[in-house]
């Protein structure tokens, strides 16, 4: 009796644990209530930017903290009742040697991480040490702002066909409206049809705008990604999301009466998962999305029986 009670408690104990690694299969990533940091990376680019940040801001702490100190000296040991005569002295030249060449190293500090990050955010040799670009593949996907969603369009070609994609696949990406949300979904960031990538996988992605001469900006906080969508113009850049789940992001940039709403979602699956939606997807996106949201779900299930 006692061991059918124990045995019942662990299944339901694997059951609780299961359920939260099904959340974390299918993560939704996106801003929290009350966030005051970044969201948690989800590509090595995105940890860079947080490195630096950390970095930069140590830095101007000991700066801010040396300022304060400085005044709080010169307040007390020169304030008017132990120095009823001011000095006259105008000029030191070793200090004013001392506060040219100390900001100058700190700058150069500053700079170097800097640099590499900016070039890494366009060139992955600056940031992923085993890159190779004679042989690593990129998924091209080509995303075009309009008022007030996003176009996507994955072609077939050399690399993509390796990914699966053999035809075109175009589809529009819109928010879903308060009466559209379903019970997991994200106000003002969930929408009808999300991009699709593989999980650590390079991604090539080319932002646009449509001709209507209206800015928009590309932007993915977990991924370190921000690109403007300029009418006419082809920007490239490129991403490698290294876990799985639903991205959130949003035009950056201010494009009308909508701006606020024109959120852009990302979905990271596994490879195999990704290549069975290029294949439907090409034929017709809506069936393709509900053979995907399948295969989520049913490697929920595998996970929730293996645990069991």
């Amino acid at each position: 009796m006692i061991a059918r009670l124990m045995s019942k408690i662990g299944s339901a104990a694997a059951l609780l644990l299961v359920a939260a690694g099904g959340v974390a299969l299918a993560e939704v990533n996106g801003p929290k209530p009350w966030q005051a940091t970044f969201q948690e990376p989800a590509t090595r680019v995105m940890e860079e930017i947080v490195w630096f940040n950390d970095f930069t801001l140590v830095i101007v702490s000991v700066i801010t903290l040396f300022v304060m100190g400085l005044l709080a000296f010169c307040i007390v040991k020169f304030r008017a009742s132990v120095n009823p005569e001011p000095d006259r002295v105008t000029h030191h030249t070793m200090l004013e040697v001392a506060w040219t060449i100390v900001p100058i190293f700190i700058l150069v500090i500053i700079a170097v991480p800097s640099f590499k990050l900016l070039y890494g955010q366009y060139d992955p040799s600056k940031i992923y040490d085993d890159f190779d670009p004679k042989t690593e593949k990129f998924l091209t996907v080509k995303a075009i702002g309009n008022q007030w969603n996003w176009d996507y369009e994955y072609q077939p070609g050399d690399d993509n066909e390796g990914f699966g994609v053999a035809g075109e696949i175009v589809f529009t990406s819109i928010m879903l409206t308060e009466d559209e949300l379903g019970p997991d979904d994200q106000r003002l960031l969930a929408v009808d049809n999300e991009m699709v990538v593989p999980v650590d996988t390079f991604i090539r992605l080319h932002v646009t705008a449509d001709a209507s001469g209206v800015l928009h900006s590309f932007g993915m906080p977990a991924f370190g990604l921000k690109t403007d969508a300029v009418p006419g113009r082809l920007s490239e850049t490129y991403f490698k999301a290294e876990r799985e789940g639903i991205f959130f992001g949003q035009c950056s940039e201010l494009c009308g009466k909508d701006h606020a709403f024109m959120p852009i979602a990302i979905r990271v699956v596994k490879p195999d998962q990704f290549k069975q939606w290029a294949a439907a997807a090409s034929d017709d996106v809506d069936a393709a999305n509900e053979l995907l949201a399948g295969l989520i779900e049913h490697e929920k299930a595998r996970k929730l029986a293996s645990a069991q």
